[in-house]
């Protein structure tokens, strides 16, 4: 009786393992987002940031995502950089990198924003990690060397890396009162989904580099 009761477990125990497999393979894909405020969300209610927004439009178009809002309001290219490794440990499958812009509000040198950078992707690389690079472009108040500088990093590294390029992260919100909040600078609700609207094909792009990631029928 003891035999048969093993066996019987032994049957169990196969039929669950076989039922886990798939609930393991259908794990979501974890998309990682290193940004500033306009990553984190700053000024907007909670689920109405652009990597919340994202992560919607893209399950609702079939893919089975999560991404990971690690946006952090003031941060610069120097502090993404310190704290990816930590940003790493969530193992994730694909980058967007949005960092910069408070570097040029702080007049930060163009060659330090870029070296952080290259940090940044250089890392990336070496995780096997595709990442959309998100452009800014200077606030056109450092003179015209700097904004010829400062808006050539972007797409030189993009080149450098192969990554894909999301040229300016406020395409379609910057300086429309409507789409921002009282400062001016920050997107209000409305704007965030502009630019999730914006960025989706470049996400669907950078999806398109991680093996397995497609949309579900």
């Amino acid at each position: 009786m003891s035999g048969l009761r093993f066996k019987f477990m032994l049957v169990i125990a196969a039929l669950l393992w076989a039922g886990a497999v798939p609930a393991m393979a259908a794990a979501p894909l974890k998309i990682l987002a290193l940004g500033t405020s306009l990553t984190q969300g700053y000024g907007v209610p909670p689920g109405q940031e652009l990597p919340a927004v994202l992560q919607a439009r893209l399950n609702a178009s079939g893919y089975r995502v999560k991404v990971i809002n690690a946006g952090v309001s003031g941060d610069t290219t120097a502090g993404g950089l310190s704290r990816l490794d930590w940003s790493l440990a969530d193992r994730p499958d694909a980058a967007i990198v949005e960092l910069g812009s408070n570097d040029a509000l702080r007049g930060l040198p163009p060659k330090e924003i870029e070296k952080n950078l290259t940090a940044i992707l250089t890392r990336l690389k070496a995780a096997n990690i595709p990442v959309l690079l998100c452009g800014m472009q200077a606030p056109r108040n450092l003179g015209a060397e700097y904004d010829r500088q400062f808006d050539a990093i972007y797409p030189t590294l993009a080149r450098r890396f192969d990554v894909i390029l999301y040229p300016f992260m406020l395409e379609g919100v910057a300086m429309n009162p409507k789409l921002n909040q009282a400062d001016g600078i920050h997107p209000n609700p409305a704007g965030v989904r502009i630019i999730a609207d914006r960025m989706m094909p470049f996400v669907q792009k950078l999806l398109a580099r991680v093996p397995g990631a497609h949309a579900k029928e």
